[in-house]
């Protein structure tokens, strides 16, 4: 069997599993939820209206926020085939017409509640079961009723089924250049199409184009004629779209790779409707020939909420068309407090990428329009010119002090003095001491080493790691450098620092009175210093590359990150280091309930990082420790590891941040690919000892000590 095999077949068992507790409960607590019914004059024998199915697992789930979720765990179980529809439909319908039977003979769901009376159960052993089965079908619920929502014929959809398409496909691949209007218009016509078998041909060379298609789950080889298999395409891909374009027959022949493959189709005459459409709602600005702006149609919410108004929303263009169009889109008849268009801090916060302040200063200078009255002229400039300053206020507020390390900017503005931020840079010898330099933050190593060494010496920089390992390097970011001063003198024998092998004994004995609560808090509170220290043009400094922005820093970016980083082998490093089994067990459980405080601070970062640590390999080896962990906690432990499934583009995730409300401390990594008094300790040391772990990050030596502990 294929792994994948193997996993499916895991994972129906846990849903068998959680479908017999789950009957066991309904037959226990409501027994006459299960009778016979009838509807329109025909009788249907011992069965639960979909109705009260929902109505009984929201007063079982206190973690159930709508209807909908309860419609989705249930819906697991549909698709599962435990609980049928009397008319076999594949829908899980919220309603009292609507009637299901569990197939109790079939499954063995009574199989449990036998044993359990043959065992006899405690009350505690039954609820702990009913609710790891229940956490199972919650986390299975979305994919489920996103899955009933797209196989829902198109005109049946609701205005709620179609928005959960929307923001699915927001994370599609194939639909990540679409506009939203597009895509609003693909979750209106999408069907669902599912095929069991690999192998299975879902259409050949030469068949006449009908669809467009996307691969929701699986994947598809495709082969042509005289070459044979030409490429293989996964879970968010498209093909078909060339066909349907161009009217002309198949170019290649799709089989599916694997089985069980889910598609989202789009027929030809909704494909070619909406191109349609797209082209309709397309003003096209050209000049020699070359579309110089194109702009697209689009439905927004009036301020009032009274009603929809049409806008024009930049799809593409010069730099300069698209500077000037948003120009003219700048309001002058405001009090100046109203809100930045997004189109326009969207435009500034990434102007560097495609247009420096060498180009987008000077553009601002022309005003002067070409044809009219004198009059006509000079009103014309004034209005410009108005709506200019307007402009640069908004990117000054934009940007603020981060404008000081654009000389162009600078004397654009005519600001002639400023303040500049430091940063402590340590130059460390190979002798193990240290020199400290105040320089900028954005010091290049050049001019650190500039600052510290004799011109013409014989100097080369080396990277050193945990390991022991050194190389020479020629970075430029002022990381902790080592400057050996004497080049000749570089050897096998250089030897990490003492702080790079990490801390040598746990520090449980510091930390073991200090209460979850107040750990959980120093770490958000000094996450959220750290996080609101960065700028949002730091994240285009590092997704694009720092190197193409002269002069621009991402240093309070990469220490957020870094952060994680810290966080997470923390973790690690305290659980292997504590030596005593009774103690690692309760330093777990400790970890677990910090991470339970940090996710209800919504303090995702540092939930993660703490969660990453716990999934560690060196922990999670960790047998005769986990086993001493009090079931309820890893019940709670193993329902929080399911968020970090990637699967869906990470759905798991967007998910739980949906339910958030601002303000909170993402997930950073992925971004990027209560104060109860303290009794016996000061809380100062708490935030000293949250803002300064001692780690070893060498996951060879982690691992090896966590052998050392259980073998």
């Amino acid at each position: 069997n294929s792994p994948l095999t193997l996993v499916t077949y895991f994972l129906s068992d846990r849903i068998l599993k959680a479908a017999r507790v789950v009957y066991s409960a309904l037959i226990e607590r409501n027994p006459d939820l299960i009778r016979d019914r009838k509807h329109h004059l025909k009788s249907y024998r011992q069965c639960c209206s979909g109705k009260d199915l929902v109505d009984w697992l929201m007063k079982l789930n206190k973690y159930l926020q709508s209807r909908s979720q309860a419609v989705g765990m249930w819906q697991v179980l549909v698709d599962e085939g435990i609980i049928v529809h009397v008319k076999q439909e594949l829908n899980f319908h919220d309603k009292d017409t609507q009637f299901y039977r569990f197939l109790d003979s079939e499954f063995g769901l009574s199989h449990l509640t036998n044993e359990k009376n043959a065992l006899n159960h405690t009350k505690d052993q039954s609820d702990e079961e009913l609710q790891e089965g229940l956490s199972l079908l919650l986390q299975m619920g979305p994919d489920a009723l996103l899955t009933m929502i797209l196989r829902k014929c198109p005109s049946q959809r609701s205005a709620e089924d179609l928005e959960v398409i929307y923001e699915e496909l927001l994370h599609v691949k194939a639909a990540a250049h679409l506009s939203t209007s597009v895509r609003k218009e693909l979750a209106a016509v999408l069907v669902f199409e599912s095929h069991a078998k690999a192998g299975t041909v879902l259409f050949s060379q030469g068949d006449k184009g009908t669809s467009w298609y996307i691969i929701w789950k699986g994947s598809v080889n495709v082969i042509t004629h005289g070459k044979g298999l030409v490429t293989t395409l996964h879970e968010g891909e498209d093909f078909g779209q060339l066909a349907l374009v161009n009217d002309a027959p198949r170019a290649a022949t799709i089989i599916l790779r694997e089985d069980n493959c889910h598609f989202l189709r789009v027929d030809k005459q909704d494909f070619i409707r909406i191109l349609k459409d797209v082209e309709a709602n397309t003003v096209r600005l050209e000049e020699h020939g070359k579309a110089v702006l194109v702009l697209e149609k689009a439905e927004s919410t009036n301020q009032g909420g009274t009603g929809n108004i049409s806008k024009y929303t930049v799809m593409s263009g010069t730099p300069e068309k698209i500077l000037e169009h948003l120009l003219e889109t700048v309001k002058l008849d405001t009090n100046g407090n109203d809100a930045i268009d997004p189109c326009v801090s969207d435009f500034l916060l990434t102007h560097r990428v495609f247009m420096p302040s060498s180009q987008l200063c000077p553009c601002t200078y022309h005003a002067e329009p070409s044809e009219g009255s004198e009059l006509e002229k000079a009103a014309y400039a004034l209005n410009t010119k108005q709506k200019i300053v307007k402009l640069i206020g908004q990117w000054v507020a934009l940007f603020s002090q981060m404008l000081k390390d654009d000389p162009i900017a600078v004397d654009f503005l005519e600001v002639s003095e400023f303040g500049m931020n430091t940063h402590r840079n340590y130059i460390f010898r190979p002798d193990h001491t240290s020199v400290t330099l105040m320089l900028p933050v954005n010091t290049s190593v050049q001019e650190v080493m500039s600052s510290l060494v004799n011109p013409g010496g014989d100097h080369v920089l080396v990277k050193m790691n945990s390991k022991g390992e050194s190389m020479l390097t020629g970075q430029t970011t002022n990381v902790e450098l080592l400057i050996i001063l004497d080049g000749c003198s570089l050897a096998p024998s250089q030897t990490p620092l003492k702080e790079q092998q990490g801390p040598d004994q746990s520090t449980m004995d510091t930390w073991e009175q200090m209460c979850p609560k107040d750990i959980a808090s120093q770490l958000t509170n000094y996450d959220w210093e750290l996080f609101t220290a960065m700028h949002e043009v730091e994240l285009v400094y590092y997704i694009f590359g720092r190197h193409k922005f002269p002069g621009a820093t991402t240093a309070n970016l990469e220490r957020f990150v870094h952060r994680f980083n810290e966080v997470q082998y923390w973790v690690v490093t305290e659980v292997c280091l504590c030596t005593d089994l009774v103690k690692r067990a309760m330093l777990l459980k400790k970890f677990i309930k910090i991470a339970v405080v940090l996710k209800e601070q919504k303090n995702l970062n540092s939930f993660f990082a703490v969660m990453f640590g716990l999934s560690n390999s060196a922990v999670q080896r960790l047998y005769k420790t986990w086993e001493r962990v009090p079931s309820k906690t890893k019940r709670v432990y193993c329902a929080y590891e399911r968020l970090m499934d990637p699967s869906r583009n990470h759905r798991a995730y967007r998910l739980a941040v949906a339910k958030l409300s601002p303000p909170y401390i993402p997930f950073m990594p992925l971004l990027l690919k209560g104060n109860n008094a303290f009794l016996s300790s000061n809380p100062s040391n708490i935030r000293h000892y949250v803002q300064n772990f001692e780690v070893i990050d060498n996951q060879h030596k982690l691992t090896q000590l966590s052998r050392a502990m259980e073998r």
